[in-house]
C-alpha cells in the first residue's frame, strides 16, 4: 500500500491530500463514472522526467471519448496537462521515482445513466512507486471470473467502475495462494492480468494477445513491442491459449504499476526450469532503462523544477 503525497491536484487547483474529495452523488461514485491514467516519474537528485507522457495524455482523451465524457477534449490539451503536472510534482518533490495517477471524473450529481454534457473534474496526485506484483518471479492462477468483453466494457478504456472485475479475479488468485490472475475471455483464450499485459516466449518467438483480445492496449506493452523489435526478436500478436503458458519457455508481465516482471509458475506448472529467461531478463533491463533514460524515442519528459 502508497499512500498519496501532501498535494494533490482537484478542481483546477493543488489542495492538501486529506482535503481532496468527490462528492458521495456524483456519477463517478453511484457508477465509477471515471477514467484514469497512471505514469512513472523518474528521480535523480533535483532533476524528474515522465515516461511516455504525451501517451498517457492521449489514452485519458481516448477512454473519454469511447465512453462519452465530452467535456475533458474542451477543457484540456496536453500543455495544460503536462503543466499541471510539472506543478503537482514540484509541490510534492518526491525523492524516489513515484507514480502520478490523473484521473477524470464525472461529477455531475445524481444525472441518473448518462454521460454527455456532465461535469468533470480532473484529480491528480503522486504516491511512491511501490510495484503492485512480485519482480523476481510470480505466481498466477486462471481465474474463473471471465474478462468483460470489449462490447460490455471497452478494455482499452481504463474506466475505473470496470476494475470490480479485476479485484474479483484478484482477489480469487490471492485467496488460492498465488500472486495474480490470468483472464480468459468466454471462450477460454488469455487476456491479461489483474492490472498488466501478458507476453510468452516460445522458440524464441515474443507472443502476446493482440489488442482484439479484451484488453488493454498498454503503453508499457507498446513499449516492450518497440524494444523487442530493435533487438531483432520475432514477434507475434495472435489469441494465446491458456495451456500455451504451461508449456512456455518464458512468460512475464508488463505494466507501469508492475514493471517488466517475470512469471514462473502458472496454475501450479512452474514455466520452464522456474526462473526468469533470458529474452524477459534482457527487455526488463532494457524497460527499466528506458523508463529513466531515452534519446531514440523521445519517450522522457523532463519536468523543471517549479518556483
Amino acid at each position: 500500500m502508497a499512500n498519496p503525497h501532501p498535494h494533490v491536484y482537484l478542481g483546477d487547483r493543488i489542495v492538501a491530500a486529506e482535503a481532496a474529495a468527490v462528492g458521495v452523488a456524483s456519477s463517478a461514485v453511484l457508477y465509477g463514472l471515471s477514467v484514469y491514467t497512471v505514469f512513472p516519474v523518474h528521480v535523480d537528485g533535483t532533476a524528474r522526467t515522465a515516461f511516455r507522457l504525451e501517451d498517457h495524455f492521449r489514452r485519458l482523451e481516448e477512454s473519454c471519448k469511447i465512453i462519452g465524457i465530452d467535456r475533458f477534449a474542451a477543457e484540456w490539451d496536453f500543455a495544460r496537462f503536462r503543466a499541471t503536472v510539472v506543478e503537482l510534482v514540484g509541490r510534492n518533490a518526491p525523492v524516489e521515482d513515484a507514480f502520478v495517477r490523473a484521473t477524470v471524473h464525472v461529477v455531475e450529481s445524481i444525472p441518473g445513466t448518462r454521460v454527455r454534457g456532465c461535469a468533470i473534474q480532473v484529480s491528480m496526485f503522486v504516491y511512491d512507486a511501490v510495484p503492485i506484483v512480485p519482480q523476481h518471479g510470480m505466481r498466477l492462477k486462471s481465474s474463473p471470473w471471465r474478462r468483460i468483453p470489449d462490447n460490455a466494457i471497452p478494455s482499452r478504456a481504463k474506466v475505473n467502475g470496470a476494475y470490480v472485475n479485476s479485484v474479483l479475479a484478484k482477489q480469487d488468485a490471492i485467496d488460492s495462494g498465488y500472486d495474480d490472475c490470468v483472464f480468459l475471455d468466454g471462450n477460454g483464450h488469455v487476456c491479461e492480468l489483474s492490472a498488466a499485459n501478458i507476453f510468452l516466449v516460445r522458440n524464441g518467438t515474443l507472443i502476446t494477445p493482440d489488442v482484439s483480445c479484451d484488453i488493454l492496449d498498454g503503453i508499457n506493452r507498446r513499449t516492450v513491442l518497440t524494444l523487442a523489435a530493435e533487438d531483432g526478436i520475432p514477434i507475434v500478436e495472435r489469441t494465446v491459449d491458456l495451456t500455451e503458458l504451461y508449456i512456455a519457455d518464458e512468460v512475464f508481465v508488463t505494466g507501469t504499476s508492475s514493471g517488466a516482471a517475470p512469471v514462473i509458475e502458472v496454475d501450479g506448472r512452474l514455466i520452464a526450469d522456474g526462473t526468469p529467461g533470458p529474452v524477459a531478463q534482457s527487455l526488463r533491463k532494457r524497460h527499466h532503462a528506458a523508463l529513466r533514460f531515452d534519446e531514440i524515442h523521445g519517450w522522457v519528459t523532463q519536468l523543471p523544477a517549479t518556483q
